[in-house]
């Protein structure tokens, strides 16, 4: 009576990369509600502050419209349908602000993974394919007998929003068929670039008969190092 009445709503939205957004919302409806606007806060695992801080702003600028009517039915709807654009938009505004430091700020990582299987692997290979170049990361998906490795480069804004989707979205298929989120990866390193250290140019998948040849494709890259500490003792 004295403070109106709060309550969370979840809902799961398609967004950029095919991959569910799971976004939590909080909505204050204070005791003279719908004659004033509700109090929301957003927030979500896979967007960053300055986007769940966008997507509030929004839901704001649509609540105004219906002011002195109820509006929490038909600020969910407009979320689900325009969260796409409301994302594009604030990497637009992201990118422009960042352009200039982002060599200095974002710096060129690398990050090594070590998946344990692939069930549906043309699938699972085509979704990593999309998402290395959605983002502009270069490097390999690599097959070793059973071993599976991804090594990516990339800013370092990039890297971090491939985990995000490696670990959220279904990418494989369980032993029943159904579609399944990644459980078994394990991050094997994730640094920053040396100047010794070659950048690739592509994004490649590779197959290799044998541990020398592995070996050589990480030697090649400057990536001595990183091939001894990590690979061998996937062998074990």
């Amino acid at each position: 009576e004295t403070h109106g009445i709060s309550f969370r709503i979840q809902i799961s939205v398609k967004e950029l990369l095919d991959t569910d957004v799971l976004l939590k919302l909080l909505f204050h409806l204070p005791v003279n509600y719908p004659s004033t606007l509700p109090d929301i806060s957003v927030n979500s695992d896979q967007l960053t502050r300055a986007q769940c801080m966008d997507v509030k702003d929004k839901l704001l600028e649509q609540a105004k419209k219906h002011l002195s009517e109820p509006m929490v039915h038909d600020l969910i709807l407009w979320v689900q349908q325009h969260l796409k654009d409301v994302i594009k938009q604030s990497a637009t505004v992201c990118n422009e602000k960042t352009a200039l430091s982002k060599g200095t700020e974002d710096g060129i990582w690398m990050l090594l993974l070590h998946l344990d299987h692939m069930r549906a692997k043309a699938k699972y290979v085509k979704t990593v394919e999309k998402w290395a170049s959605n983002l502009r990361l270069t490097g390999r998906l690599m097959f070793m007998g059973k071993i599976i490795l991804i090594l990516l480069q990339g800013y370092r804004s990039s890297i971090k929003e491939y985990l995000i989707l490696q670990k959220t979205s279904k990418v494989d298929v369980d032993s029943s068929g159904k579609k399944c989120k990644e459980k078994m990866m394990s991050v094997l390193c994730e640094t920053e670039i040396q100047s010794q250290h070659k950048r690739f140019q592509t994004f490649e998948i590779k197959e290799y008969s044998a541990l020398e040849e592995l070996q050589k494709e990480f030697e090649a890259a400057g990536l001595k190092t990183l091939f001894s500490e990590f690979v061998p003792p996937l062998f074990k």
